[in-house]
C-alpha cells in the first residue's frame, strides 16, 4: 500500500514553497522504501552501490546533520556520532543493509519531525547557520532548505529508478 503524497501549494508563500517542496520530496523517497522487503531494500541496478534502504539511511542522516549540527551547531546523535566516517566514508549507505522499511522509514520519520521542530524555531530564512562549510563561511535557512530539496529530488530520482527494477512501479 503506497504512502500518501501531498502536493506542495501553487501559490504558496516562499517559506511554505519551500517547506512544502522538502517535504513532498520526502514523501515520494519514503514511497519508494514502502512495502519493500530487506531483500529489497539492498536491490543495486547495474553497476550502482546505491539501494533504497542506503538512500533511506543517507537522507535519515542528512536531516540531522543540515539542522541540528549545522543549523543548531550542535553534535550528532548516534548510531552516527559513533561511526569513523574516515574509514567508512559510505556507512549510512552500507548499514542499511538487513533492515526492515519499517525500520528505516521510523528512523527516517523521527529525523523529519525533528527537523521540522528545529525549523518551526525559525523566525528568518536569512538566518544563519551555527557553523560553516570547512572555510567557515556560514549557510542561511533558505539555503539549507533548497539544498535538501536538490538532495530529496535527486535521490527521489536514483530511487525511481531501483524500484522500477525492483517490481515495476513506476508512480511519482
Amino acid at each position: 500500500m503506497a504512502l500518501p503524497l501531498t502536493d506542495p501549494s501553487i501559490t504558496p508563500t516562499e517559506r511554505q514553497g519551500l517547506e512544502e517542496f522538502l517535504d513532498y520530496f520526502r514523501q515520494v523517497v519514503r514511497r519508494k522504501a514502502d512495502g519493500l522487503t530487506p531483500e529489497q531494500l539492498t536491490h543495486k541496478v547495474a553497476s550502482s552501490s546505491l539501494t533504497i534502504g542506503g538512500i533511506v539511511r543517507h537522507l535519515t542522516l542528512v536531516e540531522e546533520s543540515w539542522f541540528v549540527e549545522v543549523l543548531q551547531g550542535k553534535d550528532l546523535s548516534d548510531p552516527w556520532a559513533s561511526v569513523d566516517w574516515r574509514s567508512e566514508p559510505d556507512w549510512d549507505f552500507d548499514s542499511a543493509a538487513g533492515a526492515t522499511a519499517e525500520e528505516l522509514l521510523e528512523a527516517h520519520a523521527r529525523s523529519c519531525e525533528h527537523s521540522r521542530r528545529i525549523l518551526a524555531e525559525v523566525d528568518d530564512l536569512d538566518a544563519l547557520t551555527a557553523r560553516g562549510d570547512s572555510g567557515g563561511a556560514k549557510f542561511n535557512v533558505r539555503w539549507i532548505l533548497i539544498h535538501l530539496i536538490e538532495e530529496y529530488a535527486r535521490h527521489a530520482g536514483h530511487a525511481d529508478l531501483i524500484r522500477e527494477d525492483i517490481d515495476g512501479q513506476t508512480d511519482d
